[in-house]
């Protein structure tokens, strides 16, 4: 069956998209999608596994992989998806030690060695699946608060600007939680972050120790603390250093369940979801992805 490549021309690290183009272009036994507008990548990848084929390949950053995969949706078990990373933090391709030049990825992508990796399915007012990241509370806030202008202009470092603006926003939400559904928790807080992969805006070790075929979710809780330690906190998240601070609570878990008030917008690989309650599931093994001779 052909390949199909998504390929995002507005993707943060994409140069010169004619030159990108012919590249792609050269994959043996492929068919090459280029997106203009929202809706494109899912739709792409929709049509195309109706049509039979079992290759899905995103050419972008972490939010078109996200587009295609949930345009696959529930028949993920039917395609190998493969990434050619090209986004402003392409956080995913890092926990997968995925190479950062496209020929290098090509390579990759045409030799089609894949691994089993775990999926996440997120039910709120909507459905929705990811595969690195999804954050509620104040990360949802900020990235209401990033622009496509912002990531251009500010590159890996475009969180840490949407962080700034959203600061006057901050508030905590009173969340209940059901992990597993057996442990209740009830606490005031100002972020849940799920984690599959290890990384966010562009480098940032949120789960340092996430592995991403456990079956498990890292779970980052951020209660309502004075400024002081949250100032200490998130200086500690740059480094990687956070999940010992006394100032957080972490848990590892395949189902939450949320609830809060007032209620929070969540994001999934950076794309937002409504601000329903929402269950988190993981789907054990459930993705084919495309890796390097290492990491199969």
């Amino acid at each position: 069956m052909k390949t199909l490549i998504v390929l995002n021309p507005d993707a943060g690290s994409v140069g010169n998209v004619d030159e990108l183009v012919e590249k792609v272009r050269r994959i043996k036994d492929s068919e090459l999608c280029v997106t203009t507008k929202q809706g494109d990548a899912e739709n792409f990848s929709r049509e195309a596994v109706d049509s039979g084929c079992d290759h899905i390949v995103a050419a972008g950053g972490d939010g078109t992989l996200n587009a295609v995969i949930n345009g696959i949706g529930e028949r993920i078990s039917d395609v190998s998806v493969g990434l050619i990373p090209l986004g402003t933090g392409n956080d995913f391709a890092r926990s997968l030690n995925l190479p950062k030049d496209v020929d290098a990825s090509i390579e990759l992508i045409e030799r089609r060695q894949t691994r089993q990796i775990d999926l996440v399915r997120v039910t709120s007012d909507c459905t929705r699946y990811f595969v690195n990241v999804s954050g509620g509370g104040f990360s949802g806030i900020v990235d209401e608060k990033l622009t496509p202008e912002m990531k251009t202009t500010w590159g890996p470092l475009a969180y840490l600007r949407g962080a700034a603006e959203a600061l006057p926003e901050l508030c905590a939400y009173r969340t209940e939680m059901l992990l597993d559904d057996s442990e209740q928790m009830a606490m005031y807080l100002y972020n849940v972050i799920l984690a599959n992969g290890r990384y966010v805006a562009g480098g940032i070790p949120i789960a340092p120790e996430a592995v991403i075929d456990d079956g498990l979710l890292d779970i980052i809780l951020i209660p309502e603390r004075p400024a002081a330690q949250i100032a200490l906190l998130m200086g500690q998240i740059l480094l990687g250093e956070h999940l010992t601070n006394e100032a957080l609570v972490f848990r590892r878990a395949a189902k939450l369940a949320v609830n809060s008030h007032p209620g929070m917008w969540f994001n999934v690989d950076g794309e937002l979801v409504g601000n329903e309650p929402a269950v988190f599931e993981v789907m054990p093994r459930a993705l084919r992805f495309v890796v390097g001779e290492n990491d199969v």
